[in-house]
């Protein structure tokens, strides 16, 4: 997902620094995309623990991942745009969501947060695959946003427009717990698809 959404952001101009347990392929990865930035993008690469610079924090990781990182970067997150993606399944049986039936990953993550972050949901219900291409069967993908700030819902929403997709609001974070499980739904569909997370979820009108 790092590479999908790092893809999709410095097409749209946009400068990353990726940050990862393993810095080689942070450094790797930024050069990849580094030689794909359009004008004014671009990526560098860092290890897990560096000092975060930038406005918006993308926590690339799976839910356990996204817990550890608000307790290690704490109050470095006051004051930024702090988006969620993940979809919090128990990875040990793939048969359902680890969160309580009456919250969210986004949810639990609030809690956790710095006071002066500001949490945001987002990308959960699309594969690093199509964020790649940005695109399915010609389709641009819709990302559903939910959070309570509706500046950092813009905010997010702005990059998700000029990367080429489609932002949609779908509301406060409560509605979090919805897109997690549409989110585990569009991951459990896929053997029987056949798509290899190929697909995506699409509202059309």
């Amino acid at each position: 997902m790092g590479r999908g959404i790092g893809t999709r952001l410095v097409a749209g101009g946009n400068r990353l620094k990726i940050l990862d347990n393993d810095p080689g392929e942070a450094r790797k990865l930024a050069e990849e995309l580094q030689a794909e930035a359009g004008d004014g993008g671009g990526a560098e690469g860092g290890a897990a623990g560096d000092p975060l610079s930038g406005d918006v924090v993308v926590l690339a990781v799976w839910f356990d991942g996204a817990r550890a990182a608000l307790e290690q970067y704490g109050d470095q997150l006051e004051g930024k745009v702090v988006v969620d993606i993940s979809n919090p399944v128990d990875v040990e049986t793939f048969d359902g969501l680890v969160t309580p039936a009456d919250s969210s990953a986004a949810e639990e993550l609030a809690k956790r947060a710095p006071r002066g972050a500001r949490l945001v949901k987002a990308f959960n219900t699309t594969f690093a695959r199509t964020l790649v291409e940005g695109e399915v069967a010609g389709q641009s993908l819709d990302v559903f946003i939910a959070g309570e700030d509706e500046g950092a819902k813009g905010t997010v929403a702005e990059l998700v427009r000029a990367a080429g997709l489609n932002p949609i609001d779908a509301g406060p974070l409560r509605r979090a717990r919805e897109l997690e499980r549409l989110g585990f739904l569009h991951m459990a569909i896929q053997e029987s698809l056949g798509t290899e997370y190929g697909s995506a979820i699409k509202v059309i009108s």
